[in-house]
């Protein structure tokens, strides 16, 4: 077979898992998966290699379900494999680091010969327990685990499996909805593999996955060789459940190979924000692929030259029964850490910190229980996705609204508001939230929620940056740091489950990300840009970039009679 048919398999096995993706999104029940696309799905060899990822995805679900395949062959085992098989789990240390993220898996077969695999995860919005927040004091309270196990053999679904998972979480048809979704999804990328493979008149994929991980590991190490050696600490403190959590790393960048090492970050945590291993790779790797080798395909041969070590029972290596279910919360600072050491080797490159984690939250809703409720009042679980900004760039402004690194969406306040009775009464770019820079941060939000008359409810918040801001690079200030309040001036915490009253609603700021560059080096075209466009208040336009009293009048007047600035 020739070098130019192998590419061409490559691009169209990239194809195959995107459109393996487009189904899930397509189908998929929970409001997560189908908005904000909180999912992966992959391609992988007969020996759980993967081959390729779809660009439709998160880094952390994809690139631990990088190792998830090779688990589900160790616990099956090949000769127990048969066509018609699907397999699923939601082990937080065999899958994707918590138990509300479904991995499914299906054997693909060709002429009755095994040939490889495509699995896929989505976030589903419950799997009983206490619900999905971080208040758990081990793992066994987060709800139903999945073993790795059958979900349907050789064609035949479990009904006894899929009863005890109706019969453990509050929204039942969602997530059977979501897993039928998922194993269907698959067998979409199975039957695009199998046109492929006729097309190109291949026994088994033997030959294109030699080439693709070949391939990507040679540029890889080409890309780490080209690079100066050296090793660089980085360290950022966030807020935790209770006290403040220190992250670690050491980068050392070695001959075929970059070494993060988390020796030094703090311990477990009581609650349920600690980050089993295999997240905490998951995202290590991918800051430090987008900082050297962002142009090369993601694929087992291309994350191998990155090695990430961490302390057991360290707040990034927990282990059984460690409670994990915003193991994101951590997780999501990971590359941003990797990057205060990363820019200490590579100056210029690196981007200033950013929100980090998602701002997400959760509202369970019910009747009122203070004053007889209206006979429609229902309950309800809504989980919606929301993003503060990212840090600037070295050389641009930081991103709006726009989670790094998940790289998930932000949900619609329609598709938000049509899953239950939920009122999305505020949701807007947060002025002054960026950190002054040369190139500024990105902005965050201000969002006010509550419930429709009739319900009161509780919120899951998962927040952090409420005490610990996202710091700058090279002179930037640190971006806007999380409020969360009720709307009578009650203050709320940035995790756990709290009580809002009938009537009462819930108000919300994300933070912004850091500046990059001394703000007196901003070019004074952009911050009239920004006076003009509301990203930044006269004030800020004053104290931090130097903008005169006229200037600032001129700026505005022209803003409002709408013309250029």
């Amino acid at each position: 077979m020739s070098q130019v048919a192998y590419q061409v398999m490559w691009n169209r096995l990239i194809s195959v898992v995107e459109e393996q993706a487009q189904a899930l999104v397509r189908t998929a029940f929970s409001t997560s998966v189908r908005e904000a696309g909180d999912l992966s799905a992959g391609v992988y060899n007969a020996d759980g290699q993967m081959l390729a990822q779809a660009v439709t995805g998160t880094p952390g679900h994809v690139n631990a379900m990088a190792d998830a395949v090779g688990h589900f062959i160790r616990r099956i085992g090949h000769q127990n494999m048969v066509q018609g098989d699907v397999y699923i789990t939601n082990d937080p240390w065999e899958g994707t680091g918590h138990k509300h993220d479904i991995t499914v898996v299906t054997p693909s077969f060709h002429n009755g010969q095994l040939i490889g695999f495509f699995a896929c995860t989505a976030h589903v919005t419950d799997v009983g327990g206490r619900g999905f927040g971080a208040d758990a004091n081990d793992v066994h309270e987060e709800g139903l685990y999945i073993p790795i196990m059958k979900f349907a053999a050789a064609g035949e679904v479990d009904q006894t499996l899929l009863a005890i998972i109706r019969g453990n979480v509050r929204e039942p048809d969602q997530l059977v909805g979501d897993i039928y979704a998922l194993a269907t999804c698959n067998e979409i990328g199975h039957r695009r593999l199998i046109e492929m493979i006729e097309e190109f008149d291949l026994p088994d994929l033997t030959g294109i996955s030699d080439f693709i991980l070949t391939n990507s590991r040679k540029a890889t190490l080409d890309k780490i060789n080209a690079l100066t050696p050296g090793t660089a600490q980085g360290h950022m403190r966030i807020d935790g459940y209770s006290n403040p959590i220190d992250l670690h790393v050491r980068v050392t960048i070695e001959k075929d190979r970059i070494i993060s090492d988390w020796a030094g970050t703090s311990g477990l945590d009581k609650k349920g924000i600690n980050v089993p291993l295999v997240y905490t790779k998951a995202y290590a790797c991918y800051a430090l692929k987008c900082a050297i080798a962002p142009e090369i395909p993601n694929n087992a041969a291309s994350l191998a030259p990155f090695e990430i070590t961490a302390p057991k029972d360290s707040i990034v290596n927990a282990v059984h029964p460690a409670p994990v279910a915003l193991r994101h919360i951590i997780g999501h600072m990971v590359p941003d850490t990797v990057y205060d050491a990363l820019d200490k080797l590579l100056p210029g490159v690196v981007p200033a910190e950013g929100a980090g984690c998602l701002c997400n939250f959760q509202v369970s809703l019910r009747p009122r229980t203070d004053a007889p409720a209206p006979s429609d009042a229902v309950r309800a679980e809504v989980l919606t996705f929301n993003s503060g900004g990212s840090g600037a760039r070295p050389t641009l402004d930081g991103m709006s609204a726009t989670a790094f690194p998940s790289g998930v969406m932000t949900m619609p306040v329609e598709a938000t508001e049509q899953v239950g009775p939920v009122i999305i009464w505020r949701k807007e770019l947060r002025p002054d939230s960026g950190g002054a820079g040369q190139y500024r941060g990105g902005l965050g939000q201000f969002m006010e929620v509550g419930a429709r008359e009739g319900h009161e409810f509780d919120i899951q918040a998962m927040f952090d940056r409420v005490d610990h801001p996202a710091l700058g690079r090279r002179g930037g200030q640190p971006g806007a740091a999380t409020i969360i309040a009720r709307d009578d001036g009650t203050p709320m915490q940035g995790k756990g489950k709290q009580f809002v009253p009938h009537g009462t609603r819930v108000c919300m700021a994300f933070p912004g990300g850091a500046g990059y560059g001394a703000p007196a080096d901003r070019d004074m075209d952009l911050v009239k840009r920004d006076l003009a466009l509301g990203y930044i208040t006269p004030d800020t336009a004053k104290q931090h970039y130097g903008l005169n009293q006229v200037d600032i009048d001129a700026v505005l007047t022209r803003a409002k009679q709408g013309e250029a600035v």
